[in-house]
């Protein structure tokens, strides 16, 4: 009985040590058991009570991060790795243009070559492709979750192109186009698992040795991403030099001419054909800048362009943009800076600059329509008529259309209407106003300056009181604005405005009612507006208004007409007849007569008696 006691407690330990043996050996798929639904536990002996064991909880495989591997290749030579070039120089050429034109005016181009627009290499970060081809030197990035779990698993393709994934193996993704290498990754991780997430990027681009040579402002070997191209790397290389062209740069490949890249298809089309993606050993050759010629005046864009063999002035404006809203198509000018020519400037029309022939050093200039005044015959009138007509408003008319066409188009005066004392006012004379009031008010500004060196009371003069009182007066004067009123001399009693005045676009019209009163201001002792009675004269006003007080000058009483005239004939200004809507003012004496005797000498010079009078009024008022 002892053997077979030892026999059956061998046979007890055997099971119980065999159950968790076996269950280190389930694949990470899951038992044939567990697949046919089993439970996966190790069956009891016959006849012996072995206690159930409880399920091991689920832990997802892990698969840890190789190690950091060093970089193949260096990174990628780019602007802001390196030392910062200058903004580029100016070429001779630019510097000459800039001369006659009066501004800087640089090459097309360069712009894209200050520092802080230069830097147009691709990053390793740029968005990949789906047709790229991962190559070796190209680094995946793996994340996987679910029943596996990996993050940022960073792998680098080898020589054969395979990269190894822990826990998979070896997966050949060579030639494999970027947007079926997670296929072709997860097929492979599948055979070892089930229910799993994944994520596939590229951590960082294989590098590439490519050469810039010719006009390049930094020439030289660089060292790029496998996803950048011809522009990436002259923009890399700091663009073409001073010397350089925009329109011929090649790029060769094993001794053959792969692309001849015109960077203005790029600049000014945005079409990049012939910007072709580099491979390892490329040559980029910026040739020498060919013809050049400068675009100014009204056109989009100014600048200095490089022309092409056969290409025209109007080319070259087109370079420009084209020219601007407000140019003249018509005609340009052009300047002969080489002496090749006629020398001098040359004006030619827009069917010569179609056929004309740009050559080097041509210095094209686009004129303006701006600021060239227009003959009348030529110009779209707007007339605007208020006031005592029968339907006042705007008016659209014909250039070189009389006042009276105007006045009969808005249905002719209102029995109300006063033509005398109508306002008629122009821009062209507020325009030509302001400038002689402007150059007055400096004249008198002068006169009242330099008085103090030249009188006798001198230090009087030169006092601060009396040079602030100056300065206040001449602030005064500056900040009128002339009215642009045209006066007419009309007698009193007409029917009518000027019939024959040709009307110009933006003139306002404005015809009052008749008004009843005459107004008496200035040294006098009630100033007032006093009704209007048929006979009286200029004193029989002053005496309704109390008389000429005893600071009165009445030899320097003027009267301001209703239609915009002065009447000033000293003392005799008091028999002359009243008229209605006259102003009548009388100054102060305190030796102020000679001030506005002078201010009205200067005033009338500028505009004539009777405009210049109307002036003196409105900086009375």
């Amino acid at each position: 009985m002892k053997p077979r006691r030892v026999t059956f407690l061998a046979s007890a330990a055997l099971v119980l040590v065999s159950a968790p043996v076996s269950a280190q050996l389930l694949s990470p798929v899951g038992s044939p058991d567990q697949a046919r639904g089993g439970s996966g536990t190790p069956s009891a002996a016959p006849g012996i009570s072995v206690p159930e064991a409880s399920p091991a909880p689920f832990s997802p495989a892990r698969i840890d991060a190789p190690l950091p591997e060093a970089d193949p290749v260096p990174p990628a030579r780019t602007p802001s790795a390196t030392a910062e070039l200058a903004a580029p120089p100016t070429s001779e050429f630019e510097a000459y243009v800039s001369g006659i034109v009066g501004k800087p005016l640089r090459r097309f181009g360069a712009e894209l070559l200050v520092p802080e627009a230069r830097d147009f290499t691709t990053p390793t970060t740029t968005a990949i492709p789906a047709d790229y081809l991962i190559s070796p030197g190209d680094q995946l990035r793996l994340d996987l979750s679910g029943s596996v779990q990996g993050s940022n698993l960073r792998l680098t393709v080898d020589s054969e192109g395979r990269i190894f994934v822990p826990r998979v193996g070896a997966i050949q993704v060579g030639g494999v186009r970027y947007g079926d290498v997670r296929n072709v990754i997860a097929a492979q991780v599948s055979r070892q698992y089930r229910n799993f997430q994944l994520e596939v990027g590229v951590a960082r681009l294989r590098g590439l040795t490519v050469y810039v040579t010719g006009f390049a402002r930094r020439p030289g070997a660089y060292t790029v991403n496998s996803v950048s191209t011809l522009v990436n790397a002259v923009l890399a290389a700091g663009g073409p030099s001073e010397g350089g062209s925009f329109r011929s740069i090649q790029l060769r490949r094993g001794g053959t001419l792969i692309s001849d890249f015109d960077l203005y298809d790029l600049l000014l089309r945005g079409d990049k054909t012939g910007d072709a993606v580099l491979r390892n050993g490329d040559v980029i050759h910026i040739a020498p800048a060919g013809e050049q010629v400068a675009v100014t005046g009204s056109v989009n864009r100014e600048a200095i362009f490089e022309v092409g063999p056969g290409e025209t002035l109007a080319d070259a404006v087109a370079y420009a943009g084209g020219v601007s809203t407000i140019a003249d198509a018509t005609r340009l000018l052009v300047l002969d800076t080489l002496g090749s020519g006629n020398g001098g400037w040359q004006q030619l029309s827009a069917a010569d600059a179609r056929t004309r022939a740009a050559r080097r050093g041509d210095v094209v200039r686009v004129l303006t329509n701006v600021g060239i005044a227009r003959p009348v015959a030529q110009q779209p009138v707007l007339v605007t008529l208020s006031g005592e007509v029968t339907k006042p408003g705007r008016y659209y008319v014909q250039p070189g259309s009389r006042l009276a066409d105007v006045v009969q188009q808005a249905g002719g005066l209102t029995r109300e209407a006063f033509p005398y004392a109508s306002v008629i006012t122009r821009e062209s004379v507020k325009a030509q106003q302001r400038e002689s009031f402007t150059r007055a008010v400096n004249d008198m500004e002068l006169l009242l300056s330099t008085q103090p060196l030249v009188s006798a009371n001198r230090a009087q003069l030169a006092s601060a009181a009396n040079l602030q009182l100056i300065d206040q007066v001449i602030a005064k004067m500056r900040a009128r604005e002339p009215s642009g009123r045209l006066v007419f001399d009309l007698p009193v009693t007409a029917a009518a405005l000027p019939t024959d005045l040709i009307v110009e676009n933006n003139d306002a019209i404005y015809v009052p009612t008749r008004p009843v009163t005459v107004g008496v201001f200035g040294a006098v002792a009630s100033p007032a507006s006093f009704a209007y009675r048929e006979g009286q004269t200029i004193g029989d006003a002053v005496q309704s208004a109390g008389g000429i007080q005893s600071l009165g000058d009445k030899k320097e009483i003027f009267v301001v007409r209703a239609n915009g005239t002065v009447l000033a004939r000293g003392s005799r200004t008091l028999k002359a007849p009243a008229l209605p809507g006259d102003l009548v003012f009388v100054p102060v004496d305190a030796n102020r007569g000679e001030f506005w005797a002078r201010l009205r000498d200067v005033t009338g010079s500028l505009f004539g008696s009777v405009v210049g009078a109307a002036t003196v009024v409105n900086a009375v008022n």
